[in-house]
């Protein structure tokens, strides 16, 4: 009786299209894709790139090796800071930052995915005293906001039909 339910409940999700969290399966034109990029070391195409990897893609160096072409813009200087509150000498004491890729997919000369651009956003407190400790948690949020939007952009790939 409990295998039985086991596997009706494995039926179940599978049908739905779950899968296990980090990894979606990208649509074959999508298999060895060249991610260009002007910034190949930003937080979001290392983010990008590790989530190909562990789908099973694998990503190449050059566009003549591809199947597909991910193209990357990352506007607005990767994170844009924006002054949340202000003390009473009218310092800043909180945050908000911007994290906006805007990305699309061609495979042979085909739109696979038009462009589209996705935004992450945060907000942390800031203190002057603690400016190196602050530095070093917006390096974590700018890692965690490329992460994101990673996230977002592979759902988005494992969803391209064929090319």
């Amino acid at each position: 009786m409990r295998s039985g339910t086991l596997i009706a409940a494995t039926l179940l999700l599978g049908s739905c299209g779950f899968h296990l969290e980090g990894r979606l399966p990208l649509p074959q034109p999508i298999r060895k894709p060249y991610i260009q990029a002007s910034d190949q070391q930003s937080d979001f195409v290392q983010s990008l790139r590790r989530q190909m990897l562990i789908s099973g893609a694998h990503p190449v160096d050059s566009e003549d090796q591809a199947t597909a072409v991910v193209i990357v813009d990352i506007l607005d200087g990767a994170v844009t800071p924006h002054v949340l509150s202000v003390s009473a000498q009218n310092r800043p004491t909180e945050y908000q930052v911007t994290y906006t890729v805007r990305f699309s997919v061609t495979a042979g000369g085909k739109v696979l995915l038009p462009p589209q651009q996705v935004s992450a956003t945060r907000s942390y407190s800031f203190d002057e005293s603690q400016l190196l400790a602050k530095e070093h948690e917006q390096a974590i949020l700018r890692q965690a906001m490329g992460q994101d939007l990673a996230d977002i952009v592979m759902r988005r790939l494992s969803r391209v039909s064929g090319g």
